[in-house]
């Protein structure tokens, strides 16, 4: 579970540029929900996935994930229990390794220091598995580089590294915003597939609002760094992809 209380979050704080981008935040996220976070640009919704994601220090309020109190934890502190994917699928991989290689690096982000992972045939096999989740085809071509992959492809398969150890948190940070319309819609079906499979707790932020009619289970709308609509499972089935748009005008 996500507990988040009270947080606040002020840029340049004192000066003529202030920005208030979160302004008392309230929020209760359980454990294995699919948040879809929508709002304007600079309503706050990078910015509480960056207090959550521990690469931004909130200027007040708590931050709790399973009833530990993370809010003053740095990101690189928190990636064994919070993984992150950014809108540029060139962000999350190597593309002069290959798949396999790019696995193993995944594989070491949250191992302890003392503890080495080699590329051996038990590691190449639970990849080939995993890989084969996606039905792309990928797990026959581990060891083709990474750059000679479509955009999509890229991304699905940094959405897969992000989720091969335990981890309970899974960050959307507009996943598909860089990739053509083909392969927005395979990434979203791997996310979707990836969260209920392993059970996570994921938050994504879109400006797509037909992902966000499609995807989730629980809507939450925000504006001028407060949470203006938090809608779940049941009330989105009620709502028409119409009444997102009429939100914003």
């Amino acid at each position: 579970m996500i507990e988040i209380s009270g947080l606040c979050k002020t840029f340049n704080e004192g000066r003529v540029n202030e920005v208030k981008s979160l302004q008392d935040v309230n929020i209760r996220i359980s454990e294995g929900e699919f948040v879809i976070v929508i709002g304007a640009n600079g309503s706050g919704k990078s910015t509480l996935l960056n207090t959550i994601a521990g690469s931004v220090i909130p200027t007040a309020g708590s931050i709790n994930i399973d009833g530990l109190n993370l809010t003053r934890l740095p990101d690189y502190k928190r990636s064994k229990w919070v993984a992150r994917v950014f809108q540029n699928p060139l962000s999350g991989t190597a593309p002069g390794l290959s798949i396999l290689e790019n696995f193993r690096m995944a594989a070491l982000r949250t191992s302890r220091k003392n503890l080495k992972i080699g590329i051996n045939d038990t590691f190449k096999s639970l990849v080939k598995e995993r890989v084969a989740i996606l039905g792309m085809g990928l797990e026959k071509k581990l060891n083709h580089p990474m750059g000679s992959l479509s955009s999509g492809q890229r991304q699905a398969l940094t959405l897969l590294m992000s989720v091969m150890d335990d981890l309970k948190i899974l960050l959307l940070d507009e996943p598909t915003a860089a990739l053509d319309p083909r392969s927005a819609e395979l990434v979203m079906k791997s996310a979707n597939q990836l969260i209920k499979e392993y059970n996570l707790t994921a938050l994504m932020v879109t400006h797509n609002l037909k992902d966000a009619y499609q995807y989730g289970s629980r809507l939450v709308q925000m504006e001028e760094g407060r949470i203006l609509r938090d809608i779940n499972r049941g009330e989105k089935r009620d709502l028409k992809p119409t009444d997102l748009y009429e939100w914003f005008m």
